[in-house]
């Protein structure tokens, strides 16, 4: 088991970077993924929604725009 402080300078570690690409939805995907079980906590629906529809390739911008309508209704 780690501690949370070990979690976060893991994640500040330049070399958990290596491999991503920010233009790639995928590549987000994977790095947000890991984010979440670093952090070792339920990080809710929305999260894992944004997630699933990155690993899908859907564009960032939109899931923030259709999301951000989402959030604004419930």
């Amino acid at each position: 088991m780690r501690s949370e402080e070990s979690r976060l300078e893991g994640l500040a570690d330049p070399s958990s970077l290596s491999g991503l690409d920010e233009n790639d939805p995928r590549s987000l995907a994977r790095f947000m993924r890991k984010m979440g079980q670093e952090m070792g906590e339920d990080l809710g629906p929305e999260f894992g929604e944004m997630v699933d529809r990155l690993e899908a390739g859907e564009c960032p911008e939109e899931i923030e725009r259709s999301m951000g309508e989402f959030e604004e209704t419930a």
